[in-house]
């Protein structure tokens, strides 16, 4: 079913799960008096594409908390092994036909990513997935393995993600990469389809959950944007975030 003039609609789903290992009831974390996830659902309220925000949560304290701020909370099953998991599971109960994935530890993503993630979706009924990418040259960030890289096509579709630096400079040095943001956006139907694939060996061996989709054939749309985003893991990235939102405490 879709909107009036055939244009799909669109929600984010952000999976927010209590018992993260290096930083417990993560989403509830404090930043500047509001919890993170309110963070994240205010990005998502920003946007100009989305018209829902849905939080995915296995914690009744996390929905609570989120009802509390006026929005919308589902509850999912606590056996979900990933947050495609939790967004599927979610998205069963919606009718939107495009979902957008949007991390519950992602509170310095910028509402544009979200409108970009969705936009090629919305232009290409055959695409099945998009997500995000920044272009940029940091040097020290290419070389971590905890920044996600990705090298696309000629067409912008991915051709790998790795957290090795890739494209590899032979001749020396580094150069033009992009690095990957942690937001997907899935036509409906497939986003049952990849969530119902067992994991795949690529997926195994980078930890890197899009690669299912990319190693069972699948296209993955990247689109470039201007805006950085930074997960939250642990408390230092807590307060990193913290920093960057608020600005630096006085002391």
């Amino acid at each position: 079913m879709s909107a009036p003039g055939n244009v799909p609609r669109v929600a984010v789903v952000i999976p927010a799960r209590y018992g993260a290992t290096r930083l417990p009831g993560k989403p509830l974390a404090e930043i500047d008096g509001r919890p993170m996830i309110w963070y994240v659902w205010d990005k998502a309220k920003r946007a100009d594409i989305p018209s829902r925000v849905v939080v995915a949560t296995d914690d009744a304290r996390i929905a609570s908390a989120v009802r509390g701020f006026g929005g919308e909370a589902v509850m999912t099953s606590p056996e979900c092994v990933s947050g495609t998991d939790r967004v599927a599971e979610a998205a069963r109960g919606m009718g939107e036909e495009i979902l957008i994935n949007l991390q519950g530890d992602e509170p310095l993503m910028h509402p544009s990513v979200i409108d970009a993630v969705a936009a090629p979706l919305i232009a290409e009924p055959d695409l099945p997935m998009s997500t995000a990418a920044l272009p940029q040259d940091d040097s020290e960030e290419y070389r971590r393995a905890s920044v996600v890289k990705v090298v696309v096509d000629a067409g912008g579709n991915a051709l790998y993600f790795s957290r090795a630096p890739i494209p590899h400079y032979r001749d020396g040095g580094t150069g033009r990469y992009r690095k990957h943001l942690g937001i997907y956006g899935y036509r409906r139907e497939f986003l049952f389809r990849v969530a119902a694939l067992p994991p795949s060996p690529l997926e195994e061996a980078e930890r890197l959950e899009q690669l299912r989709a990319l190693q069972n054939g699948f296209r993955i749309r990247v689109v470039d944007v201007a805006h950085d985003s930074v997960g939250v893991d642990t408390p230092e990235d807590l307060r990193a975030a913290e920093e960057r939102l608020c600005g630096p405490r006085r002391r």
